[in-house]
């Protein structure tokens, strides 16, 4: 049975950066958040294509390995796909490069839907809608097969499948700092505890694995 899965980043004050601008489009903190996971050689050989063996191999990349396992779909919102970090360039196709790392369909949430559907190299093709987040996901279950829907986030995206009660199964990425500035995650979303088992993991870089399974 598909399942939706997310895995959110967060600091230990439970921030996520909030000042994405064209040339960082996920904000001024978010390699200090991400640093643990980009060092990893799971992280390293799928994003970078870094075949070397380089990276670290312990708990975090555990998580890493885990992250794409399973995957047939993922949604995620206009500002993660980057669509308008260059809106005057009609050949932008969002900040992932010419191979995506995603390597199924990517159902993209906008307001300046409908738009053409966008096949990448690596087997990623983006496609862009504007309608309720329920209809996406179905329409994501379907394209995933026998597999998992992943939503990627953004922040708005996150909180607004985490409201609605969609997600099964969330891996929180706690990384050992304090930001005191950002989006704040949990703010006005309760209860998980009763409706998820609750597991942690620390890693040997310090972040705290926390999943969320129902």
């Amino acid at each position: 049975m598909t399942r939706v899965r997310m895995d959110l980043f967060t600091s230990l004050d439970g921030y996520t950066p909030s000042d994405p601008t064209p040339d960082n489009p996920m904000g001024e903190d978010w390699g200090r958040l991400t640093a643990a996971y980009a060092a990893t050689r799971t992280f390293r050989e799928n994003v970078f294509g870094d075949t070397s063996g380089a990276g670290t191999t312990g708990v975090d990349d555990r998580y890493a390995v885990a992250y794409s396992e399973g995957v047939g779909a993922e949604i995620m919102g206009a500002g993660k796909f980057g669509l308008h970090a260059f809106p005057d360039d009609a050949d932008w196709k969002g900040w992932w490069g010419d191979t995506p790392p995603f390597g199924t369909a990517v159902y993209v949430l906008t307001h300046t839907a409908p738009r053409p559907s966008l096949p990448m190299k690596g087997g990623t093709t983006f496609h862009f809608r504007n309608t309720a987040i329920e209809d996406v996901l179905t329409e994501a279950t379907e394209a995933a097969g026998d597999l998992d829907v992943r939503v990627g986030g953004g922040y708005r995206t996150a909180r607004d499948f985490l409201r609605a009660g969609l997600v099964d199964d969330l891996h929180l990425l706690v990384a050992p700092i304090f930001l005191g500035r950002g989006h704040r995650l949990w703010d006005d979303l309760r209860g998980f505890e009763l409706t998820h088992r609750i597991t942690t993991e620390v890693a040997e870089s310090g972040t705290i694995h926390v999943t969320l399974t129902r």
